[in-house]
């Protein structure tokens, strides 16, 4: 199993397949957080969800955004981080950023306290906190947790996870039924252990975005909004970037297999930093029949210098006896030329009507 291969895998089997997810990871900035929000925004109305709901899961997200802006800074290499994930009845989300470890114990009993009030408990703490303007040193973490719980209409679950003598992670959870009607029972006890997993591969792989969903152009758009706020490089390689990750994913669009009667293409998309630039990673499901062809057509692409590459491309462009939509493989031309790299790729069969097909461009400055 090749590195590209075992790495994207690793991600693939923390993520749940059947759910909608992305993960940020890094500094906060004003237009990283905006584009967040409307990628966000546009999942949501994507899914019809209410109103109401649409309302809550945005303030949540406002509010745990703020609260890692304000508290990002921590030891070279480690990075805050953000999710937001739909399955089943719920959306889960999930943030961490870098806190001092002498505020641990402060901070779980803020927790605490907030975790034993009853709604209309919460509502008086929170006008009392506001009144007497019990912020914390940093203006207003203390307001946003409140927040957070009453919105979400559930615990905060937390947990911190020891970066060295100094400083440690905070974890927090919570989640959002899709029917507010109806009222869970018990508290739902949210597992982190996934979370550690995924947040230590990100770390790993130094990993900027993942995003996890049904692909449309609304979510295209938000993604490179993103990306283009987050990379500090120079605009030639920026625009390279942009480029190989709109082919990458209007593959997804155009060939990507939709299964369980999903509207639209699932696929998997995701961004690392390396030492020269970047490499770019997406994944979908195609048809298992389709493996062979496929894979004739990367290693024939594969196989060429420039100048081949070049003149296929126009022998499979003019060649009209081909459905170009389908079988040109103008496409995978186009990612070797404007990435000048071998195109790294791996199939895992997942039963004898699908697989999924991942494929890696790495670009250079």
């Amino acid at each position: 199993m090749s590195l590209q291969e075992e790495t994207t895998y690793k991600i693939i089997d923390i993520l749940d397949k059947e759910s909608m997810s992305y993960f940020y990871r890094g500094h906060l900035t004003q237009s990283i957080t905006d584009g967040i929000l409307a990628l966000t925004e546009t999942n949501l109305t994507k899914a019809n969800e209410p109103v109401k709901v649409k309302k809550r899961v945005y303030t949540i997200l406002v509010e745990g955004l703020q609260n890692i802006t304000r508290h990002q800074e921590g030891p070279q290499g480690h990075k805050s981080f953000f999710g937001v994930e739909q399955s089943g009845e719920y959306y889960y989300i999930t943030m961490s950023n870098i806190i001092p470890n002498q505020n641990i114990d402060h901070l779980s009993g803020q927790l605490d306290k907030i975790n034993n009030l009853e709604k209309e408990e919460l509502k008086t703490f929170y006008k009392q906190a506001l009144l007497e303007n019990e912020l914390s040193d940093k203006g207003g973490a203390g307001l946003g947790l409140i927040e957070m719980a009453r919105k979400s209409g559930n615990k905060l679950q937390y947990d911190f996870k020891k970066i060295n003598e100094q400083h440690s992670y905070f974890y927090l959870r919570t989640y959002i039924k899709h029917n507010l009607s109806t009222v869970d029972s018990n508290t739902r006890h949210l597992d982190f252990s996934n979370i550690f997993k995924l947040h230590e591969q990100l770390e790993s792989e130094d990993v900027l975005i993942i995003f996890n969903g049904i692909f449309n152009q609304e979510s295209l758009i938000n993604l490179l909004s993103i990306i283009e706020s987050q990379m500090a490089t120079q605009p030639s390689l920026r625009k390279k970037v942009f480029n190989i990750m709109v082919e990458l994913l209007q593959n997804i669009v155009k060939h990507g297999l939709a299964i369980n009667d999903s509207d639209g293409n699932p696929g998997l998309f995701y961004i690392s930093a390396i030492n020269d630039g970047y490499k770019l990673n997406t994944g979908n499901f195609i048809k298992t029949e389709d493996i062979d062809a496929l894979k004739d057509k990367i290693d024939q692409v594969n196989k060429l210098d420039n100048k081949e590459l070049n003149e296929f491309y126009d022998k499979r462009l003019f060649n009209f006896q081909i459905d170009n939509s389908k079988e040109s493989g103008l496409g995978l031309i186009e990612l070797r030329l404007k990435s000048n790299a071998k195109l790294e790729y791996a199939f895992k069969k997942e039963s004898e009507e699908h697989s999924f097909f991942t494929i890696e461009v790495t670009i250079n400055r």
